[in-house]
């Protein structure tokens, strides 16, 4: 809701934006102004305990975002897919890289952002590519 402070890793998202763009188009940590363009943000485990990082990992959360990817990837073509971190980088092995944009850096986590998230011009890259294929750039 946007009553709701940002997160963390989504300030550090907002402040790349700025940096390469000047300026991002949202205030809040609503983020249905990118779903209404076809963004689809997907960690690898979907839940947490609160205060408990990785407490749902290997509890079936993977299999469901492997089958995303795998269905994503097998029926549909110049998609940019930004693996951020370990875990989505892990999932490059089955994204055809002829058929979609593949970009990869460490996480926007506040613990991780300074490791190669920032400056990694991962959303001026994403809609240069999309441009290059005639699709709608992204409002970041």
């Amino acid at each position: 809701p946007e009553s709701q402070p940002i997160p963390p890793s989504l300030v550090n998202i907002y402040k790349e934006i700025d940096a390469e763009y000047g300026r991002h188009a949202n205030s809040t940590g609503n983020l249905k102004p990118w779903q209404d363009q076809g963004v689809l943000l997907l960690n690898n485990v979907l839940t947490v305990e609160a205060h408990k990082a990785g407490s749902h990992r290997g509890k079936g959360w993977e299999i469901f975002t492997e089958a995303t990817i795998r269905y994503l990837d097998g029926n549909r073509e110049h998609l940019v897919f930004l693996l951020w971190g370990r875990d989505a980088r892990s999932k490059k092995s089955i994204i055809n890289s002829e058929k979609h944009l593949i970009l990869e850096s460490a996480h926007p986590s506040p613990l991780s952002a300074h490791a190669g998230f920032f400056g990694n011009n991962h959303f001026r890259q994403a809609n240069d590519y999309l441009r290059e294929h005639q699709l709608s750039k992204i409002v970041w």
